[in-house]
């Protein structure tokens, strides 16, 4: 009897940026042949103490939400950066990021400035995200609900 194995992509697996002169754990997973992904990553791998936000809006210490959409996800990003940091988290650790946002036109239409808004709260690392439109959220004046898991490095 003969054995063969499929053919399957390569996969590569690209180190994060170094962190304190040493390289994070958490890795980019980037299949052989397929184009970069722009702004998010197709997949993480990591190891260490795991970090698991809840859905996070873009509403201050007061629950007063930020005005419009642009900025619900600026305090939204800000308010994950504050939840990692509680853990001793940094952006660097996030491994993935899903996006709940009620109207995907208005995502798109302003991916310029959530492009700029992204890299001054978390830098350039960009890890695995998916971006979902849904109907609603719970606080009905909620544009944008995020949800973050990082990795914190053994």
């Amino acid at each position: 009897m003969s054995v063969t194995t499929p053919k399957s992509p390569q996969l590569a697996v690209l180190p994060t940026a170094a962190e304190d002169g040493k390289r994070t754990k958490a890795q980019i997973l980037q299949p052989s042949g397929w184009p970069l992904p722009k702004g998010y990553a197709n997949g993480m791998a990591a190891e260490g103490r795991i970090i698991v936000t809840g859905g996070v809006i873009g509403w201050d210490a007061e629950e007063r939400l930020a005005d419009g959409f642009v900025a619900q996800v600026r305090q939204t990003l800000d308010n994950i950066a504050a939840i990692l940091a509680e853990a001793g988290a940094r952006p660097e650790h996030l491994v993935r990021l899903t996006w709940y946002v009620v109207d995907m036109d208005e995502y798109l239409a302003n991916l310029k400035e959530l492009g700029k808004i992204y890299r001054d709260v978390f830098g350039t690392h960009y890890p695995a995200m998916a971006l979902v439109q849904v109907v609603r959220l719970v606080e009905k004046a909620a544009r944008v609900e995020i949800e973050a898991t990082a990795v914190i490095p053994s």
